[in-house]
């Protein structure tokens, strides 16, 4: 099995950015995290600041990937490409979106997600364990 985890903005800067928001765990210590959990799992993971290379790295998954775990963050709330990225590989490429913190407790406009209504489901507010619980419940659809 071959999952791609997808990470949009400023989430490079995860360890050092707000942690009293995000937590003190970087990319790398989540992607160790999922690696450990999950030995048998071949997980891709991959960061950009781009909406255009997120959209591009969705589209190639079809026969490639058998799921995908993204992080779109702000352009969750803002990105229709995405949704339609997401949405165009979803009968063969199912999607999990990922947020470390709890969107609905933050500002107003974090409040919707363009993104969720193309995924199979949608984790928040775990920091960086909500990927290895979205990896868990992927890999369980998957297999069903």
């Amino acid at each position: 099995m071959k999952i791609l985890v997808l990470n949009g903005p400023n989430l490079n800067l995860l360890g050092t950015r707000e942690p009293e928001i995000y937590g003190y765990e970087t990319l790398a210590d989540i992607e160790t995290e999922m690696k450990g959990v999950f030995p048998d799992v071949d997980i891709e993971f991959r960061q950009t600041n781009s909406e255009a290379d997120l959209i591009t790295w969705i589209g190639e998954t079809r026969g490639r990937f058998d799921g995908i775990i993204i992080n779109p963050a702000a352009l969750t709330h803002t990105s229709l490409g995405l949704y339609d990225a997401l949405k165009a590989v979803s009968d063969a490429v199912p999607a999990v979106e990922v947020h470390l913190s709890n969107t609905h407790t933050r500002e107003e406009i974090r409040h919707k997600s363009l993104t969720a209504g193309a995924c199979i489901g949608q984790l928040m507010g775990f920091r960086g364990f909500g990927y290895t619980l979205a990896l868990r419940a992927l890999v369980h659809r998957l297999q069903s």
